[in-house]
């Protein structure tokens, strides 16, 4: 039987070794997405554009929202919301398909040729590319509201690599539990639905007690939020030992992810 490396060094060289066919995948993923509509592609523009225009309306006319130590600007509310929700959105998106990824490529799993670990690639790839849209929507509605964004918004790789790690090894946990128990897909919906809920987003940290305020921080997406938000509105950088500590415990998850993945996927076939 044919033996699948659990090593870091393989985790890295899989992906660029595969990395044209990711690319092909991530391609053909975006465009088959859109495929027979009439505004096609620009759809991944419009959605974003939408859901800001909804929520500024929304907090900002409706329930007249403001940000805990912000100012007294209608659409703030909305800007630092989005920015917290383009951050979750992309981590949702990847978990929430992630039990169905070979299951919906029974195809691939018969091809011994075919590397499985890329898949969960293709769909953070998918992910990502969506989430670069509604960061430029974003940024437009910052420039049009306030003029020019902070410089630390070139920063947002600092926020994005970490988070894309993390995203990569629950992804390869989740494609991998899902081939056995076919239940883990329901399940995971309601998950990220509380997730969203107990992440940062809709409120700021502060707005706990502060007896409750670190326990936010067992949450994974709790530390991407709230640096991206920072770097994206309120021009402040993250505070580099947090940064290291999530950039390790990333890369420590993502690698766990494709061991699980390595060690299980021998038995891909027999269940599908």
């Amino acid at each position: 039987m044919q033996q699948f490396s659990i090593s870091p060094r393989e985790m890295c060289a899989s992906f660029w070794r595969n990395r044209n066919l990711i690319k092909s995948l991530v391609m053909r993923e975006v465009i088959g997405r859109y495929r027979g509509s009439v505004m096609g592609i620009l759809w991944s523009f419009i959605n974003p554009v939408l859901m800001l225009t909804v929520y500024t309306f929304v907090f900002s006319v409706v329930f007249k929202a403001r940000w805990s130590g912000g100012s007294e600007s209608k659409t703030e509310f909305a800007l630092v919301l989005f920015a917290g929700l383009i951050v979750f959105n992309f981590f949702s998106e990847c978990v929430n398909r992630a039990p169905s990824l070979i299951l919906s490529n029974v195809n691939y799993v018969k091809k011994v040729v075919f590397p499985l670990e890329v898949l969960p690639w293709v769909s953070v790839g998918s992910a990502f590319f969506h989430s670069s849209v509604s960061l430029l929507v974003w940024l437009f509605a910052y420039v049009i509201i306030f003029g020019l964004p902070h410089a630390t918004v070139l920063l947002m790789p600092l926020v994005i690599f970490p988070l894309v790690f993390l995203t990569i090894g629950v992804s390869w946990l989740l494609a991998s539990l899902g081939v056995f128990l076919r239940d883990v897909t329901q399940f995971i919906g309601i998950v990220t639905t509380v997730l969203m809920f107990v992440s940062p987003i809709f409120y700021p940290t502060t707005a706990l007690p502060l007896e409750y305020r670190h326990l936010l921080f067992f949450n994974p997406m709790t530390l991407a939020i709230e640096q991206a938000r920072g770097l994206l509105y309120w021009g402040t950088l993250p505070d580099p030992q947090l940064a290291a500590i999530y950039l390790i415990a990333s890369l420590t998850i993502a690698w766990l992810g494709f061991a699980w993945f390595q060690k299980t996927r021998k038995g891909f076939a027999d269940v599908i």
